[in-house]
């Protein structure tokens, strides 16, 4: 037998094992239809707000300078501690200092000079009461005598403020803390002449650390203050950090069309390990409510379908005349019986719904009806499905 005959002998086989399959493999029959119920019962409802915010520091003070010079000694480093008052850097005192000199002499100079005017003046004085001297010369003397008092005035300010300039040469720490930033070195020149250039950064207290997480619109009313919050940070994947919400920021900011609402977050931090400027992936809990009676929420959905419940058989709906329908309800099963029943419902996260009253515990709520599937062929395995999709190919309608 040549290669071509027997590759059509070989397709012959398949065709004729194919048609005899479809002939006389068993139809499957049409799943019976029962009711799906769920029990009321005590559980937590729980519903969250996710977000992405940065680790800081609750307290960060920027030390800076407000005189131009440079910088002659730093004494403190990265992460060093530092308390309120303690010497941490200076300028270079040679200029400030020359000032200072400088202010002062023409003080002295500008005080002999008004020492001079006052004797002129208490001079002529006397020959002015005597009328021995014209007006027009007692007043020249006056002037000249209060020129000299406000020129000793405009001294006295030009010491201060060089006193004061000098003093800021010495740059000291204004809180307690930890330095999270040195911005100079030594040798380094900074000028003060339009801004105050940052030179330290301080952090008070590193184990009382706070989160400003970015909440979206759609999910901000939903936050407020007192709330929840668990969060962790790329370094540790597998901690999770507990906080706080203490307070939501009403000022908005729109990035790429996206509106986002600054909250932050109370972040107690005693082993140290959040550190400034880490990414936090939070969850702000927005409801809790523990060990409450609930049910699922898709019970409130069922509605008995006449023609359906023909086809349960044994299964009977019983009317309940007291219904008010103003008030929420659902079916509950009991034996072979289903009827409605009033309730008050609370919150829910979605999938189940708090009872407030109506229903007991252990109660059986009807959620919807589905078909009984029976053990199929190819796996002996049994499950339900919804009457209401989709049939297998060869299954009945």
């Amino acid at each position: 037998m040549n290669t071509s005959k027997k590759k059509y002998l070989i397709i012959g086989a398949i065709l004729l094992l194919a048609v005899l399959a479809f002939f006389f493999w068993p139809k499957n029959q049409v799943a019976p239809l029962k009711l799906t119920t769920e029990k009321v019962k005590k559980g937590n409802l729980t519903t969250s707000v996710t977000a992405t915010g940065t680790v800081e520091p609750i307290t960060l003070v920027e030390i800076g300078t407000q005189v131009s010079g440079v910088i002659s000694k730093i004494y403190v480093d990265f992460n060093s501690e530092v308390k309120a008052g303690q010497v941490i850097a200076e300028l270079d005192k040679r200029m400030l200092s020359s000032e200072l000199e400088t202010a002062q002499a023409t003080l002295q100079s500008r005080k002999v000079e008004l020492a001079q005017q006052l004797r002129t003046y208490n001079r002529n004085k006397e020959l002015w009461e005597k009328q021995a001297i014209s007006k027009a010369d007692w007043e020249d003397v006056q002037t000249a005598y209060e020129t000299a008092k406000l020129a000793v005035t405009s001294s006295q300010a030009a010491v201060f403020k060089a006193q004061t300039n000098l003093g800021y040469a010495t740059i000291y720490s204004t809180i307690d803390g930890v330095v999270v930033s040195r911005a100079v070195e030594e040798g380094q020149t900074v000028a003060a002449s339009f801004s105050t250039p940052t030179l330290f950064t301080i952090a008070n207290d590193l184990t009382k650390m706070r989160v400003i997480a970015n909440v979206d619109e759609a999910d901000i009313g939903q936050v407020i203050e007192g709330q929840r919050v668990m969060f962790t940070v790329d370094a540790y994947p597998n901690d999770e950090f507990q906080g706080k919400v203490v307070q939501v920021r009403l000022e908005a900011t729109t990035t790429s069309n996206v509106v986002t609402y600054e909250v932050v977050i109370d972040a107690p931090n005693p082993d140290l390990k959040l550190k400034p400027g880490l990414t936090a992936n939070v969850n702000i809990y927005t409801l809790e409510e523990n060990d409450v009676l609930i049910m699922p929420a898709k019970a409130m959905m069922f509605s008995p379908d006449p023609e359906v419940m023909k086809q349960l058989g044994d299964i009977t709906v019983e009317q309940n005349e007291s219904l008010s329908p103003a008030k929420k309800s659902v079916w509950v099963k009991a034996g072979n019986t289903i009827n409605q029943r009033n309730i008050s419902i609370g919150t829910s996260d979605g999938i189940n719904i708090q009872i407030l009253d109506g229903l007991e515990e252990g109660a059986e709520v009807v959620t919807g009806v589905s078909q009984h599937t029976p053990a199929m062929p190819e796996n002996g395995a049994g499950g339900e499905s919804s009457p209401f999709m989709p049939k297998r190919p060869g299954q009945k309608k």
